[in-house]
């Protein structure tokens, strides 16, 4: 039974991504306020939306079911409803009176943008103070990327919010939770699909830090090796069962233990790279956060209109299922099709392959990947497509060809045999280019599809397209408009975090962010 004063005023909790008791600023103020009523809302619009699928909802499912376990335990329980959340904070507010609303900001999708400007407009209708603090390194209205870097540092550098020892809040009726089903998302089986929550989420930092990680640099780039040795953090590091700031210290912490260290092997590099990482994570999320447009308009305006305004039904389909007849492509389609996530590299060839070979729009892509993958953070996920689509203006293009990334990433086969059966017959040397085997005629139109395209022709046809609005006039200069706003900033020698010192930078065009 909770106790707490009637006559102190509630403060609602609205957890949104940020599944966790531990490091949540905006719960520890709360508590500190008064009585608190801890609060999900499962919006059925948002599950409406194009870039949502029932993968990330069963992901969210396993989060919010610990998450109210834990709040349980600690005193008060979780107040789940099903609606649109100035309607449900409405209802809350005629049942229980003024309260005051706390969450953390959010880079979510367009849609949880204007949400958020709705319920900020009913807030102030309602007399409702709704305070928003920030939980990683992304910083709302900022005007300017200098000392951006800077100040990341520090603010990861800082203390998390202890974690209240217990809660007292008035008892709220709850919803039930609702199924995939009910909110009307399409069959998704994911079979291999990782299991959510800040346990599980707990478990995969500690043996990524402690074992898993050793490797890392050296395998992040195959998809077979990097399953196992990417930290596979970024689902939750996405929903906030884990904040980014106790991921970044636990980062910083073990490479001070490694520095004391006389020979630490693979391990130094491997947790450079993966702190670098974090770092980019923010950086990336600072573009939407800045530019909410990016989820749907090219980032160089050069660049409109480069490719059809509608997709190709049959192209994108036979992609999206891994039935393109290119080899690597496919299996690392499939592969995202189980489990729901893939290493860095091949996300980047998938988008190349969909944005160049296929000469598909990026957005709807983009969207297809977006639905595919449990970690979906749209603030990472909308910059990177455009980059590896070539519509930023800034980037070097890249179009992967995938025979070769198959013969570098995937050497012995053992990836693409594991996820296309259909190809056991086929040669290691032609394993990846299977229409150049004496013995196609087995396997191909029979048991797996001629390939759909030219690669060869396709990519030079792309590149002579992208190139040729590079050279037009006024290009450069909108170039580097999209620099000042969107670009990292050297930073003074010296002047850094001393942190940052195993933090450095990747170049501007670096495309690497698997966590």
């Amino acid at each position: 039974m909770s106790s707490f004063s009637p006559d102190t005023p509630v403060q609602i909790v609205w957890f949104k991504r940020d599944l966790r008791l531990d490091g949540h600023a905006a719960l520890m103020a709360a508590t500190g306020a008064g009585p608190v009523v801890p609060l999900y809302v499962v919006e059925p619009d948002y599950w409406h939306q194009p870039d949502m699928s029932a993968r990330q909802h069963a992901f969210l499912g396993d989060s919010v079911t610990e998450l109210a376990d834990q709040l349980a335990a600690a005193g008060t329980p979780l107040v789940i409803r099903v609606g649109a959340v100035e309607t449900v904070l409405e209802a809350l507010r005629q049942t229980l009176g003024p309260f005051r609303l706390w969450s953390h900001e959010e880079t979510g999708n367009g849609w949880t943008f204007a949400r958020d400007r709705v319920v900020a407009t009913w807030a102030r209708q309602a007399g409702v103070v709704w305070t928003q603090l920030r939980q990683c390194g992304v910083e709302r209205g900022a005007t300017s990327r200098n000392g951006w870097a800077r100040r990341w540092d520090r603010w990861m550098a800082r203390p998390g919010a202890v974690r209240p020892e217990r809660l007292n809040g008035p008892v709220v009726a709850s919803d039930p939770w609702p199924s995939a089903r009910q909110l009307g998302l399409a069959e998704d089986p994911c079979p291999q699909r990782q299991p959510g929550g800040r346990t599980a989420g707990l478990e995969r930092l500690r043996s990524f830090l402690e074992t898993r990680g050793a490797p890392y640099r050296k395998a992040m780039s195959s998809p077979g090796p990097g399953a196992l040795h990417c930290s596979r953090l970024s689902p939750h590091i996405a929903l906030g069962t884990l904040s980014l700031r106790e991921v970044a210290q636990a980062g910083w912490s073990r490479q001070a233990g490694l520095a004391q260290q006389a020979r630490s092997g693979p391990w130094a590099g491997s947790m450079k790279s993966f702190v670098s990482r974090l770092h980019w994570r923010d950086h990336f999320m600072q573009k939407l956060e800045d530019e909410p447009r990016l989820e749907n308009t090219d980032m160089h305006p050069g660049l409109a209109g480069l490719r059809p305004d509608a997709p190709d039904p049959v192209r994108l389909e036979a992609w999206s299922r891994g039935e393109t007849g290119v080899p690597f492509v496919d299996a690392c389609m499939r592969c995202l099709n189980e489990t729901g996530w893939m290493n860095f590299r091949m996300r980047a060839m998938l988008v190349s392959f969909a944005s160049y070979h296929l000469w598909q729009p990026w957005q709807a892509s983009g969207t297809v990947l977006a639905r595919k993958f449990t970690d979906y953070e749209p603030g990472i996920h909308w910059p990177q497509v455009q980059m590896q689509s070539g519509t930023t203006g800034v980037n070097a293009i890249r179009i992967y060809n995938p025979v070769k990334q198959g013969e570098d990433q995937d050497p012995d086969g053992a990836f693409t045999r594991r996820w296309l059966p259909e190809l056991e017959a086929v040669p290691d040397r032609w394993l990846q280019q299977p229409w150049l085997w004496s013995g196609a005629g087995q396997v191909l139109g029979r048991i797996y599809p001629e390939p759909i395209i030219d690669l060869v022709e396709a990519a030079r046809t792309a590149r002579e397209a992208v190139f040729g609005r590079r050279r037009e006039a006024g290009f450069r200069s909108a170039s580097r408009d999209v620099l000042v706003r969107h670009g990292s900033r050297a930073t003074p020698p010296g002047r850094r975090h001393a942190r940052k010192k195993v933090a450095s930078p990747p170049p501007a065009n670096q495309m690497q962010l698997d966590l």
